[in-house]
């Protein structure tokens, strides 16, 4: 693992480089603070928010926090928690103009007059969405990487996967640390894929940013490494977990299997597209009479299940050649999905696009504060890895690069208040050499005493990695059979539609793979491929058992019965 070594310590270990993880890093080592920045994929960019398409919320023409926290809490399906809701809706349009404007001058579109090109998406009552095309999670995500690869103060480690937390409750080896009535964690086992060689690195503040689930369904807009690793790790560790249940259907994937479900923003809707059966009927006015198309989403995914249903068609079509109503032409507005559309024969200028549903965001996750902070000391949570109760029973268009971008900078915030114990926010800004590092600000942060750096004595007493087993019995044929049967157990059980025995069989299902699993991990040799599949079945029974615990339908959850 290159520029690390087995039991090496950083102040702070941040795990995932999506828009959460990337703002995380370049704050805190901004402020002088050691940074380990670890990701399991080759590049950096392979991650949910460099395929993210339609925008980020920033502010529309008369818009207030006001109205963005009424359209949230519409969104959210009365489940939302208003102290997320409002620190959003005040600090995020803050930070987007600090960081993503002012400093990164990330280059989103704009208007013939040179100012920000504003869109409507759907649930929003304003056009207040700025973006960069229609490949706006490219542009943010390209920008922030550029800064952290040339930050001297992080370190960053590139197909390495993480394991399993290190906390003060299990893994050390006196036992007079594990009577300690405060568990904490002090860092991760790291697997280098390359080598399958095991690290021991401590942090004094470890950051989770591991991004989403969508793997583990059948069809899926995330990218091949969503597979819940940092839900999986934080329950094992202690922390808490809330609203898995409620995993998001984007109602509009390109229904086509050689364009690996390409997501079709719901930006197209946003500027006029309308939804129709095969039959040539717009439907969304039968479920929907008011927002009709720009309905949330899991209305509208409903609407289009319900419609394949009735007809038995395999998708429906959307049409924005008849009902575009941007000031681009439609080929300069939407670029890349015009060209995921015309390698599978379709012109978006000319033709309806066929869509189907498929697994998107995940609202729950690990609990966290404003801060980002955990129920387990010295852990963070960032991003689509933490649940914050912004998003509630059901996420508002937009909303996950802001909350990304948001507590991103704030968790970072916290850690640095925390690792600068003993002197106020204004004290250890003012001591920071760079411009930037001045700029964090630690309002929030502030509140939360500090608890500076790890006790020395824990990080000696955890040992290195002990191998589950020493037989090299990775067997791909077994390993792409368990993954089927997750993926269909999860798509036809605990997908779009639930019912209680539906629920049922995905919970048992779910746990007699576990155990035939948790026997195979502990026979095998270490890889990326057991790690994940191991993490895949467990997030799978946390969001089952999750489903089948709440009978009350809202939001994302909808239970038929």
């Amino acid at each position: 693992m290159a520029n690390i070594t087995n039991r090496d310590h950083f102040s702070a270990m941040v795990i995932g480089t999506g828009i959460a993880g990337l703002t995380a890093a370049f704050s805190l080592a901004g402020a002088g603070i050691k940074v380990l920045l670890v990701t399991k994929a080759a590049d950096p960019k392979d991650c949910n928010t460099f395929w993210a398409q339609g925008g980020i919320i920033y502010q529309g023409e008369d818009d207030t926090p006001a109205k963005l926290v009424d359209d949230i809490l519409r969104a959210g399906a009365g489940l939302s928690n208003k102290e997320a809701v409002n620190f959003l809706a005040v600090e995020g349009p803050r930070v987007v103009k600090k960081v993503l404007l002012e400093e990164m001058h990330v280059p989103f579109s704009t208007t013939e007059e040179g100012e920000l090109d504003l869109t409507q998406e759907g649930a929003h009552s304003i056009s207040r969405i700025i973006h960069a095309g229609d490949a706006t999670g490219r542009a943010i995500e390209t920008s922030l990487l550029n800064r952290v690869k040339s930050e001297p103060n992080i370190t960053l480690a590139t197909e390495v996967t993480a394991i399993d937390l290190l906390t003060t409750h299990h893994h050390p080896a006196d036992i007079q640390v594990r009577y300690r009535l405060t568990n904490e964690c002090a860092g991760a086992y790291l697997l280098d894929n390359r080598t399958n060689d095991v690290f021991t690195v401590f942090a004094d503040f470890t950051v989770l940013a591991t991004g989403g689930l969508g793997q583990i369904y059948l069809h899926t807009t995330n990218t091949r490494n969503s597979i819940g690793d940092g839900v999986v790790m934080a329950s094992r560790a202690g922390a808490r977990i809330m609203n898995a249940e409620y995993v998001q259907f984007h109602p509009t994937a390109l229904a086509d299997k050689k364009a690996n479900h390409f997501l079709i923003s719901e930006a197209l809707r946003g500027e006029g597209a309308r939804l129709r059966n095969q039959k040539g009927e717009y439907f969304m006015e039968k479920y929907a009479p008011e927002l009709k198309d720009l309905a949330p989403r899991d209305v509208v995914a409903r609407a289009i299940v319900e419609e394949m249903t009735l007809s038995k068609d395999e998708y429906v079509f959307l049409d924005l050649a008849n009902f575009y109503r941007g000031h681009q032409p439609i080929a300069e507005r939407f670029p890349n999905i015009r060209k995921a559309c015309s390698e599978i024969g379709v012109d978006i200028e000319r033709d309806p696009i066929p869509v189907v549903p498929a697994a998107h965001y995940f609202c729950g996750g690990v609990l966290a504060n404003t801060s980002g902070e955990t129920t387990l000391s010295r852990l963070y949570a960032i991003g689509e890895t933490s649940c914050t109760g912004l998003h509630g029973g059901n996420r508002l268009a937009s909303t996950s690069l802001l909350e990304g971008l948001t507590w991103g900078y704030y968790a970072a915030a916290s850690i640095v208040s925390k690792l600068t114990a003993g002197t106020t926010p204004v004290e250890a800004a003012g001591r920071e050499s760079s411009s930037r590092a001045a700029a964090v600000r630690l309002s929030y942060s502030s509140r939360i005493p500090g608890i500076g750096r790890i006790d020395k004595h824990i990080f000696s007493s955890i040992p290195d990695w002990t191998p589950p087993g020493r037989e090299n019995r990775e067997d791909p044929a077994l390993i792409l059979q368990d993954w089927t049967t997750i993926q269909h157990t999860m798509w036809n059980y605990v997908g779009i539609v639930r019912t209680y025995e539906r629920l049922k069989r995905a919970v048992a299902d779910m746990r007699e793979l576990g155990s035939r699993l948790t026997k195979y991990y502990h026979e095998s040799m270490i890889s990326k491929e057991i790690i994940e599949l191991f993490h895949g079945q467990q997030v799978a029974a946390i969001v089952s058992n999750a489903a089948i615990k709440n009978p009350v339908s809202k939001g994302a959850h909808f239970r038929r019965d």
